[in-house]
């Protein structure tokens, strides 16, 4: 790929980024300072960019993203890294490197269903984009701050497309931002249907057939089909908040 293509890539991943955090703003998916996406750099596959440590969601602009380094370090930007968002995202980008980008929040739903430690169900169409792939991670030990725990985090996910953090919240993945952060707000709608499901529930609720899940998981479960979900919602965000470009 030539350099111009690789920049005009780093521009696309970068403002999918950034878009993505004022889409997560938007859903209430922010948490003090936690959560995080992650992209991977074209021109350096062993670097990624990432929303710094301490900005709302809601305020990031494409300036404002950070590019790590495996070690930790920050080589672009001026200010820290999430130590949690390394700790995860760098040993899930080592050991998956068919993923461009990986997005975790502390999402209410998300970590409501987290403390089942539980897979989802085929409940919904919706809900067979995850039929069986996705995975429990169910060993919460606290703040993710050792590579250790990233490598176990990222075990668990195997070749899967999310994984269900016990205690903690969800994590996605995607061989596009896109894809990874559609997965992400689907999975988090997921976690609220089959929660709102066993809540009124006064039958054993009725889950769809394994063939028919498997059918509908390859539709709507493609990475195609996430990468086309996400286009309307870049198309809204970006025009109700453009300076999240600049």
């Amino acid at each position: 790929m030539s350099q111009d293509a690789l920049d005009a890539e780093l521009l696309h991943r970068k403002q999918r980024l950034a878009a993505s955090f004022r889409l997560f703003g938007r859903f209430g998916f922010d948490e003090g300072v936690a959560g995080h996406i992650t992209a991977r750099d074209p021109s350096d596959p062993t670097r990624f960019w990432v929303n710094p440590f301490g900005l709302s969601f809601k305020q990031i602009k494409v300036s404002d993203l950070i590019c790590v380094d495996h070690t930790g370090a920050v080589v672009v930007g001026d200010r820290p890294v999430n130590q949690a968002a390394f700790a995860i995202h760098s040993r899930v980008h080592l050991a998956r490197p068919d993923v461009i980008a990986a997005a975790h929040a502390h999402s209410l739903y998300g970590k409501a269903w987290s403390a089942f430690r539980r897979p989802l169900d085929p409940l919904t169409q919706d809900a067979c984009a995850f039929y069986e792939d996705h995975a429990v991670f169910d060993d919460y030990t606290g703040v993710v701050l050792d590579l250790a725990e990233g490598d176990r985090i990222a075990a668990a996910l195997g070749d899967r497309k999310a994984t269900i953090l016990a205690n903690h919240g969800n994590l996605t993945v995607g061989a596009s931002v896109e894809e990874a952060v559609f997965w992400f707000i689907t999975m988090e709608r997921t976690c609220q249907a089959q929660l709102q499901v066993e809540a009124v529930a006064r039958h054993e609720p009725v889950l769809i057939r394994h063939q028919d899940a498997v059918a509908a998981r390859e539709t709507v479960g493609s990475p195609e089909a996430g990468r086309f979900s996400f286009a309307p919602l870049w198309d809204w965000i970006t025009e109700i908040e453009p300076d999240l470009l600049d």
